[in-house]
């Protein structure tokens, strides 16, 4: 079969895109982790002194635990693009790159906001990050859950629903964005990245709606 055309059977190549995506999320999630410097306290320094040195980190383990779940909300969604894939095609390999890119480089976004969190740029720039991942998922959906690529035997509503759930959170990161640029406190707009679940709900009611009073 010709080169750039999709490809039926053992699907090597696909099963190699995958294992290689696992392990840049694997990658990013770890990075999250060393970006944390832990305190050097003097020899005879005290309890309290330790929590206080502790205390001061608060806002890097803050952006480890967005960015944790974060990273994981896109590695779950990678895993339902390609549980629906079935056969190769070279269109899956740019949109894929450029989604592990931004994970990749998620973990420098969230140590910049967290070093800086009364910053407006930083906490603009990371809401940004988050809307360019977002928007390479979409890519990716995109050419993996349509043919030639998506199987043949694939669900519609399930399929309307990772788009959905892709979608969301495309508008959620916009929202986290927006607010992060416009609010008094930057830093209070990414409580707007929770946004993503009431999009998401909005966008399935419109579908269920659209369905309701399609003609049969």
């Amino acid at each position: 079969m010709a080169e750039g055309h999709a490809s039926a059977g053992p699907e090597h190549r696909l099963e190699r895109l995958v294992f290689f995506s696992d392990a840049v999320f694997a990658i990013a999630i770890t990075l999250l982790v060393i970006e944390i410097r832990a305190p050097r306290l003097p020899v005879h320094a005290t309890t309290g002194q330790y929590w206080e040195a502790l205390l001061e980190l608060t806002p890097e383990f803050a952006g480890f635990l967005i960015s944790f779940f974060a990273i994981g909300s896109f590695w779950r969604g990678h895993h339902r693009i390609f549980a629906v894939a079935h056969r190769w095609h070279d269109r899956i390999g740019m949109p894929n790159l450029l989604l592990l890119g931004t994970m990749a480089a998620l973990p420098f976004f969230t140590a910049f906001f967290s070093a800086n969190v009364s910053g407006r740029l930083p906490a603009v720039l990371y809401c940004v990050w988050l809307l360019l991942a977002g928007l390479a998922n979409l890519w990716l959906q995109r050419v993996a859950m349509t043919p030639p690529v998506v199987d043949d035997h694939a669900d519609p509503d399930h399929l309307a629903f990772l788009h959905e759930r892709g979608l969301a959170v495309v508008l959620g990161a916009a929202t986290a964005a927006v607010c992060a640029a416009l609010l008094p406190i930057p830093n209070t707009g990414l409580i707007a990245l929770a946004s993503i679940t009431p999009w998401r709900r909005v966008l399935t009611a419109i579908r269920v709606r659209r369905r309701g009073v399609a003609p049969t």
